[in-house]
């Protein structure tokens, strides 16, 4: 029997449940009388790991946020509905977040936050596959220290993780274009020390070998995610379009797209007349702009709420070191084509 089912029948959460099986918190006597005749009355024992996990002391689970100069992360659609879910995630285990921005050049020292009690858990945002992360990281695992990342892999590190299928994802939108009779598709991508950027290279790759057609890495563009940077490139992708280069892009995330968008509209270039455009995320801003872009949707809310889930879940609170169950240490969400007015 499970734990939900032990909430159900003493008509509580199970964030009481678990508060109450594991003697945590105050707890009203006739509650936790109620909740002992359930589990009693369903056979339900909570596991030694689940016990030993709930009884560490700060309540918190702790989000590792980058810190990035001049962006306001909580208003960006991709931070914002992974803290959401995170959030309702750890709500339903009766655990608080505790946000923590990491510097640029800031030592990665995840490991202490466990040492001084801060957290029982972490979730890392934004982590890049740098050495001094991989550190960190094998640090946490090597302690004990329970962990997930959200979008991003590292591989050869069996870092448990919640993902989603970025290749598929690429290669949605790139046959999209295809299929509008686009062959020329130059695509704007972020660094590549983000797994999801050498997923999106994958996929396009993989789209254009589909249809007999070469890879040009002349057609190959770099940003860093941002609006900023999305505008940057465009008077080169203008250049291109104009001679018969390009006839469409496909940009790595939302923000980008509409910052190319306004950069080849300042050229007098407009979608699709000109060129068709595809984004990704499906945030916000991509349903705003006019024309609305045409994009590939992500789980994002969904993502942060099952990273939580997984990581305060009965029986997943193991550090990755000592999870053999690749499906408890792994989750890889789909991802959907969203075809609007810019293709």
């Amino acid at each position: 029997m499970s734990r939900k089912e032990v909430a159900r029948l003493a008509g509580v959460s199970e964030a009481t449940v678990s508060r109450v099986l594991n003697n945590v918190g105050p707890i009203k006597e006739e509650t936790k009388q109620r909740v002992l005749r359930a589990a009693a009355e369903v056979g339900y024992v909570p596991s030694a790991l689940a016990q030993q996990f709930a009884r560490r002391k700060s309540g918190n689970i702790g989000v590792i946020l980058p810190s990035v100069p001049k962006v306001h992360l909580f208003s960006t659609y991709y931070f914002s509905e992974i803290l959401s879910g995170i959030g309702e995630g750890a709500k339903r285990f009766g655990y608080d977040l505790l946000l923590m921005f990491q510097e640029p050049g800031e030592p990665r020292d995840y490991a202490a936050l466990f040492r001084k009690q801060k957290v029982d858990a972490c979730i890392m945002l934004g982590s890049q596959d740098v050495a001094e992360e991989r550190e960190a990281l094998a640090e946490l695992a090597d302690a004990g220290h329970p962990f997930f990342l959200v979008n991003q892999r590292f591989e050869g590190y069996p870092f448990p993780y919640v993902d989603a299928d970025h290749v598929h994802g690429s290669k949605l939108a790139v046959e999209h274009l295809l299929q509008q009779g686009r062959s020329r598709i130059a695509f704007l991508n972020g660094p590549a020390q983000y797994s999801n950027s050498l997923d999106r290279l994958k996929g396009y790759k993989e789209a254009l070998a589909g249809r007999g057609l070469l890879y040009d890495d002349s057609l190959l563009l770099e940003g860093n995610y941002s609006r900023k940077s999305g505008f940057a490139v465009a008077t080169a992708v203008g250049e291109a379009i104009r001679d018969g280069l390009v006839d469409a892009v496909f940009a790595a995330n939302d923000r980008m797209a509409i910052g190319l968008m306004h950069g080849l509209r300042e050229q007098g270039l407009e979608a699709p007349k000109h060129y068709a455009l595809i984004g990704y995320d499906d945030s916000d801003g991509s349903r705003i702009i006019r024309p609305m872009l045409s994009t590939v949707a992500v789980p994002f809310y969904e993502m942060g709420k099952l990273a939580a889930e997984k990581l305060l879940d009965s029986g997943r609170q193991a550090a990755v070191a000592d999870v053999d169950d690749v499906a408890a240490r792994e989750s890889m969400l789909q991802v959907q084509l969203i075809a609007r007015e810019t293709t």
